[in-house]
């Protein structure tokens, strides 16, 4: 008989093949059975069952079956939430349970899902299909979806669904205000308000103070120091407990406490977890601000404070926490002091000349000037230069303002002895 094959072991290889064929029949038994079992599967069944008792079987042969996948160009990425979430652009059903619930149609508008997907505001992993994995509740996924059960999570209130709104500054971070997005906003307030920027870059403009936040937001869980802070080991936990009390967390930090409501720091720890690198097409930020504005008014008053009487004070850094009026510096902090009348001050505060203060300072200067703003001898004595012409256009500024009044009856002249 002819030989029909070179194997030293000819008579095993008929059982191993056949071995081989019912271990692939069964892989392919098992996948079949495996998908069979995914939950969208059942979501579907229930939606058209839904649409059948509502419209009618017509309508319900319309709900699309399968996998529903939308490709977002200009985010790079897959979604295919509407698999599990079939009643999203469907009227009708807008106080049903999820995932059968018709999306508010307000948003939908002006963010339909085929040109922005749905993790994109909401958050999730988008290319899974069961209700775990799409929602980023699993390890090493870092953006979960923005839901309710996550806001209650973080001790919100009956803010808790309003997490999303971080999502929504991440295009909108150059809006002065966006319309839905309160706590977004209203963090926005409070960083104008108290003066962020002086102590730091933030959009690319600011000062050096503290660390550069533009980015802040892309900062890995990681990279948070967590061995002070209590409860909750996650960014927006750290960053509510650092802004309601910095030293709480870092001891050796300058930042002040500004007193802040629980709100205001977990708008706050929104808003900085917010400031990420966008990675989207610029055809879905149409009409949206590029660059962070200023008014007239603010870049003249900045101009005028660089590059007026008073710049040392704003190039050192001293106008962070200080106003020097009397040189038309202000501070967007003013947590200290104003330097215009340092000279006293230090006189009746703490007993010793400005000279001797500035040359071996104590307290909270003590630190500043060693960690935050070094100067050596020969800058310090600058420093004492610049204090003293402060105090005299502070004296020369009051003296203006009480001579109109030196001619006026039963006043002294203007000679005379105060």
């Amino acid at each position: 008989m002819e030989k029909r094959t070179n194997s030293p072991y000819p008579r095993i290889d008929r059982p191993i093949l056949a071995t081989i064929g019912l271990v692939l029949v069964g892989a392919t038994a098992f996948f079949a059975y495996s998908d069979r079992q995914h939950d969208y599967k059942w979501y579907q069944a229930e939606f058209r069952q839904m649409v059948a008792e509502k419209f009618g079987a017509d309508r319900a042969a319309t709900v699309p079956s399968g996998l529903q996948q939308v490709w977002v160009p200009g985010l790079q990425r897959a979604d295919r939430c509407t698999t599990c979430h079939v009643a999203t652009t469907w009227n009708g059903f807008e106080t049903a349970e999820e995932p059968w619930r018709t999306h508010p149609p307000e948003i939908l508008a002006s963010h339909p899902p085929e040109r922005f997907g749905c993790t994109a505001c909401h958050g999730g992993q988008g290319w899974a299909i069961d209700t775990d994995e799409a929602h980023g509740e699993l390890a090493h996924w870092e953006e979960p979806l923005l839901s309710s059960w996550l806001g209650e999570a973080y001790s919100m209130g009956d803010r808790k669904s309003q997490l999303l709104q971080m999502n929504c500054n991440a295009c909108h971070r150059y809006d002065k205000s966006t319309p839905g997005a309160d706590l977004i906003n209203r963090a926005k307030a409070i960083v104008e308000d108290k003066g962020c920027r002086a102590c730091h870059v933030i959009n690319g403009r600011g000062g050096t103070i503290g660390p550069d936040l533009t980015s802040v937001g892309e900062k890995a869980p990681e990279q948070y120091e967590f061995g002070r802070l209590s409860g909750q080991k996650t960014a927006f936990a750290w960053h509510v407990a650092h802004f309601k009390d910095p030293r709480a967390l870092v001891q050796d930090t300058v930042m002040p406490n500004f007193h802040l409501s629980t709100v205001d720091a977990q708008a706050l720890a929104m808003l900085v977890l917010s400031w990420k690198p966008a990675k989207m097409g610029s055809e879905l930020v149409v009409g949206v601000p590029r660059v962070d504005p200023q008014t007239p008014e603010q870049k003249q008053a900045e101009e005028e404070m660089k590059h007026g009487p008073g710049a040392w004070f704003v190039q050192t850094g001293c106008f962070v926490c200080h106003s020097i009026s009397a040189l038309n510096v202000k501070s967007p902090a003013q947590i200290g002091p104003d330097l215009s009348t340092a000279v006293e001050d230090t006189q009746s505060r703490f007993g010793q000349t400005v000279d001797d203060f500035i040359m071996n300072p104590t307290g909270t200067m003590s630190v500043v000037l060693s960690r935050q703003i070094v100067l050596d001898t020969e800058q310090r004595k600058v420093a004492i230069q610049h204090l003293r012409e402060a105090y005299a256009a502070h004296q020369a500024k009051a003296a203006a303002g009480a001579a109109p009044a030196a001619g006026a009856a039963g006043a002294p002249p203007s000679g005379g002895q105060r």
